[in-house]
């Protein structure tokens, strides 16, 4: 484990903290693995029956950081993490609960839809901006979105890149609850203690026997297919406007880019 997460044992329940909070938790290498590596040991571990994942801070998570992947941590691994962040989550085979805490933006709010269930503070914003970066849907929320909140809701949320509240993410069936900010992560641990008073084969049990409908399958499948995507689209005009823009601290401007 490294300093990106935190955990805390909470009898039978787990806390996984995304811990950059000066950064808003927005997701570094370090951080793909400590997820990664927080879920593993939670899945093996036989005294847990029920993690909890959360942001410290103002914000769940803010995304990829694009600042960190501009100037790259030489010690830093140069391979991506995020393939084995996403796997462990999409595989997760006990009851994973999201308190999510502020802001969601990009895989901090597609993690979201891998989650078996999300409480959400009040003041919750969340967006995947990925047609203002010139790019597609990642974390294979192509499909888990579609599945989770309906086809046309997904197809708002993934097409506009607009700023979702926590009112509106729970209509759209993103978020089960929404609680006052100062008390999601305890309203959060509350439920997971709940499910934890079961044994816990029942619940993993259980857990495969929905995952067994096929999302976990679809959700890796749905990711290979984005990858090709983002393959085609990163690099591409609209995508250094977009990072352009970012680097100078302004909006995107796609109006002289031919057939944009």
């Amino acid at each position: 484990m490294n300093d990106a997460v935190a955990i805390e044992d909470m009898g039978r329940v787990r806390v996984i903290k995304m811990n950059r909070p000066d950064a808003l938790n927005s997701m570094n290498p370090w951080m793909f693995m400590g997820i990664r590596d927080a879920l593993s040991q939670a899945q093996e571990d036989e005294g847990i029956a029920v993690a909890v994942i959360t942001g410290e801070g103002r914000a769940f998570c803010a995304g990829l950081d694009l600042a960190d992947s501009n100037s790259p941590d030489p010690d830093a691994p140069k391979e991506s993490q995020f393939p084995s962040m996403l796997k462990a989550l999409t595989t997760f085979r006990k009851p994973l609960v999201a308190a999510v805490n502020g802001l969601g933006v990009g895989v901090g709010m597609t993690m979201l839809s891998h989650c078996d269930l999300v409480l959400m503070a009040e003041s919750t914003k969340m967006r995947t901006p990925f047609p203002q970066l010139g790019l597609a849907p990642e974390a294979g929320s192509s499909f888990s979105f579609a599945e989770r909140m309906g086809w046309q809701n997904a197809a708002y949320a993934l097409m506009s890149g607009r700023w979702f509240s926590a009112q509106e993410c729970l209509e759209m069936g993103l978020a089960w609850r929404i609680e006052p900010d100062d008390q999601v992560l305890s309203k959060s641990v509350e439920v997971a203690q709940e499910l934890a008073k079961n044994p816990i084969p029942s619940l993993i049990a259980t857990k495969e026997l929905m995952m067994n409908s096929g999302r976990s399958d679809s959700s890796w499948s749905a990711h290979s297919r984005e990858n090709d995507a983002y393959a085609n689209l990163m690099g591409g005009p609209a995508n250094r406007e977009a990072f352009k823009a970012f680097a100078e601290k302004r909006d995107p401007d796609f109006s002289n880019i031919s057939g944009i």
